[in-house]
């Protein structure tokens, strides 16, 4: 997403849109039990699609990373897209593989959920971390989030702040 002359561009939104969709169709796919029967037709339909559209936007991302220095605000949610994500599978297979390491974690929506609390530093204290490896991976999350998304969000800041002061010494 950047900003130019007449505000934001829809084509940053358009795609920060489409990451968000395919992340969540890639995480509800996902076949974590290949047994489960309520995999078979959501599944499929959800799982293929996001892991095509999350492909076609990392190799996207990539290309305009080499292209053009500096980052986007829509390389900042796609980054947060595909962190909130990554965390919530690897929360939601803890807490069914170890039970006792989460106190609320039944579901994929209540590792989605937990992942962005996390992200968002909130902590409502209804789901936590009880192990000592869900705390571990709390914490790993929370390192990761204060220094790549931090530093990424930090970049975004100073080339939309960089972009702004060039128009206005231009006009």
């Amino acid at each position: 997403m950047t900003v130019s002359r007449r505000g934001i561009r829809p084509a940053g939104v358009w795609h920060g849109t489409v990451a968000a969709a395919c992340a969540l169709l890639f995480y509800y796919g996902l076949p974590l039990d290949l047994d489960a029967e309520n995999w078979h037709g959501f599944g499929i339909v959800a799982f293929v699609p996001g892991v095509l559209g999350l492909v076609w936007l990392s190799v996207r991302r990539i290309r305009h990373a080499v292209r053009e220095s500096g980052s986007r605000a829509g390389d900042l949610l796609f980054v947060l897209c595909v962190s909130v994500t990554f965390f919530a599978l690897f929360y939601h297979q803890l807490a069914l593989h170890r039970p006792g390491q989460f106190d609320g974690i039944e579901t994929r929506t209540d590792a989605l959920y937990y992942s962005m609390i996390t992200l968002a530093t909130i902590g409502y204290g209804d789901v936590h971390a009880a192990g000592q490896a869900a705390r571990i991976a709390t914490m790993v999350q929370v390192a990761f989030d204060l220094i790549v998304i931090g530093t990424l969000f930090a970049i975004s800041t100073a080339v939309v702040a960089e972009r702004v002061a060039a128009r206005r010494s231009a006009d």
